[in-house]
């Protein structure tokens, strides 16, 4: 095994190596990676020093320099200035480097930032819902050429209905109604907060489609033990995976809701958990015994001790709370690993609708565990018994039209 040896570094930067290592350690990074971001240090140290610069020299302008120096030097590390973020942050935390100056913003970021935390603040809609709706803003905003207020003042139902045309053309009819949906919440907010002369959410186009023509598609149940028997639980990273997979799995949680969950949530002592839904709501539901000692094994002997209350937090330092997109990879690299074909996470909560269903349970029930708000969310379910539906089709008449 190759030792991880002490990296001396001299010059301008050379009193502060101590405590750059020892941050870099107690954010969880492992000793090699703590080594090389202090042989970065001690690079950039060097090139300072070669430049005759003092550190309070450092801006954003010669960082970047500093980037592409080391690029024509082939070193692999950093690639970009994402690489040297942990260094540059300790330094400017530290007062060693000058902060970094506040970009210009534009209107339209303006803009977007208010939506933002109106979806937030007065909507509670959750992260991923938030992601789509800002996404559709950016687009509606970019192509009328909104970039200060005064544009949005000229917005017209014209520009509207001309920009959906123009987006339905290359989406699919589910692509569509979601970046309409997106555009009425956006316009209404403009209204409410006196940005547009008018209420412009009626001039968004209806988009057509029938209801319910899809039928819910469940995993069978050996592909769902081969993807949680794929987690390698012997290992911090397999832990966590499992808890999670589990959650999917068992309790039928959304990924947006496993991403959101914090430690206080769960009630050890009397097996529960505290879900964080959809618009905000709170709901207390019975965790299985698999996915309380899941939990109890990932907690106790996984996740790193940090400050952050968050459940599940990433395995690389530093260590913060899991996003949407890690869960739903999460799902894909367990599936990949059981030399599966990657299947949506969504498709896991299907499973145990359709699941409860075939055993007997009623819709209600159903609905109750999948915390759906309306009763015609759950309906979809009762398509999905093809034997039972076949019995009641009825035979094509005899000389019918062919």
């Amino acid at each position: 095994m190759e030792t991880v040896f002490k990296v001396r570094v001299a010059g301008p930067l050379a009193g502060w190596a101590e405590g750059f290592h020892a941050e870099l350690m107690a954010l969880g990074y492992a000793p090699r990676s703590a080594q090389t971001h202090l042989l970065l240090m001690r690079r950039l140290s060097r090139w300072l020093d070669r430049a005759g610069l003092e550190p309070a020299g450092l801006t954003t302008e010669r960082i970047q320099e500093f980037l592409e120096d080391c690029h024509r030097d082939g070193v692999r590390f950093p690639k970009s200035m994402s690489g040297i973020r942990p260094l540059v942050g300790f330094l400017r935390r530290h007062d060693v480097i000058p902060s970094a100056a506040p970009e210009a913003r534009i209107g339209v970021d303006v803009l977007i930032d208010q939506f933002r935390r109106f979806l937030v603040s007065e909507r509670g809609l959750a992260d991923g819902t938030i992601v789509n709706y800002v996404h559709a803003a950016r687009l509606l905003l970019g192509s009328v050429g909104v970039d200060d207020f005064d544009r949005l003042r000229s917005l017209t139902a014209l520009d509207v209905q001309s920009f959906v045309l123009g987006e339905s053309a290359r989406r699919s009819v589910a692509s569509t109604k979601c970046l309409v949906t997106g555009l009425r919440s956006l316009l209404r907010f403009f209204h409410v907060a006196g940005l547009t002369d008018g209420p412009l959410a009626g001039a968004v186009p209806t988009v057509s489609g029938w209801a319910a023509t899809w039928l819910p598609r469940s995993i069978d149940s050996n592909v769902v033990q081969a993807m949680l028997a794929a987690c390698d639980r012997q290992s911090p990273r397999g832990r966590r995976d499992y808890a999670v997979l589990l959650l999917l799995a068992r309790v039928g949680l959304r990924i947006s809701e496993v991403a959101a969950a914090d430690l206080d949530d769960i009630d050890w002592r009397h097996g529960e958990l505290l879900v964080r839904g959809k618009a905000a709501r709170l709901e207390r539901l019975p965790l299985p015994v698999d996915v309380g000692e899941a939990l109890a094994d990932y907690v106790g002997h996984a996740r790193p001790s940090i400050d952050d209350r968050a459940l599940f937090v990433t395995v690389l330092a530093p260590p913060h709370r899991l996003t949407t997109s890690a869960v739903i990879a999460i799902a894909a690299s367990a599936f990949r690993r059981a030399g599966i074909d990657p299947i949506r996470a969504h498709r896991l909560r299907h499973t145990i609708a359709t699941g409860l269903l075939a055993s007997g349970a009623g819709l209600p029930e159903i609905g109750q565990l999948l915390r759906h708000r309306s009763m015609a969310s759950t309906a979809i379910y009762t398509s999905v018994d093809l034997a039972s539906l076949g019995e009641l089709a009825r035979a094509w008449p005899q000389g019918g039209a062919k």
